[in-house]
């Protein structure tokens, strides 16, 4: 008897999602403000740095959520099965460009992972649909900044082919992006979709274990 109680209340998994592209990045909106905070807090000092060039104490962080525009910023993220951004993208289009900037019409890129989930793609695939959504918004020139020594953002920069400047410690990086077709617009669009698809599946099968956790206590309660 306890042993049908035991697998009746055991998390419940998803084939669907298995069958899934393990990285699938998602366009974030306002909605998911205290998700994004969550994940920057979950920093430690030296990533926070390295993601923003200078330390960031928690107040700083909020002001920095606080003050996304969302409507003329693209953020993106990647979700695991906790429903937790192990990965946040953030393209922001520059109302002024970089004096060494091939182009005005500019847009910077800033990434940061998780340390448990690093090792895994994230930053590379959060940059790949960045450079997608930025040529389909009609960029000219993908701008990275960041501090000299942060080896994974330049070895990201490096295989895209960008052009880095070093100098005083930091490191700019450019590229210029060709123009959009129907094929960028279309393969956005499906990333998209099948990335909302794929979080309202975790999301349902976090609530079906919840339920799950629910029962299982109330039933050792009532043993």
């Amino acid at each position: 008897m306890n042993t049908s109680s035991t697998a009746s209340t055991a998390p419940v998994r998803s084939h669907v999602s298995e069958l899934l592209p393990r990285a699938l990045v998602k366009e974030l909106h306002s909605g998911h403000h205290a998700k994004l905070l969550e994940h920057f807090l979950e920093l430690g000092d030296d990533d926070r740095y390295l993601r923003f060039g200078r330390p960031m104490m928690d107040e700083a962080i909020a002001q920095y959520v606080e003050r996304i525009d969302w409507r003329s910023s693209a953020v993106f993220g990647v979700f695991d099965e906790a429903l937790q951004l192990m990965g946040v993208a953030h393209l922001a289009i520059l109302d002024d460009a970089p004096a060494n900037a091939p182009s005005r019409r500019c847009a910077e890129f800033g990434v940061s992972v998780l340390p448990s989930a690093r090792g895994l793609g994230l930053g590379t695939r959060l940059f790949d649909r960045s450079i997608v959504h930025a040529r389909n918004a009609a960029i000219d020139t993908f701008y990275m900044q960041c501090l000299a020594k942060n080896a994974q953002m330049l070895r990201i920069a490096r295989k895209a082919g960008m052009r880095i400047e070093i100098e005083y410690g930091e490191a700019n990086a450019y590229l210029i992006l060709p123009q959009p077709h129907l094929g960028t617009h279309l393969a956005e669009a499906f990333e998209e979709q099948l990335a909302a698809f794929d979080l309202r599946l975790k999301k349902e099968l976090r609530a079906a274990n919840d339920r799950l956790a629910g029962l299982s206590r109330a039933m050792h309660k009532a043993a």
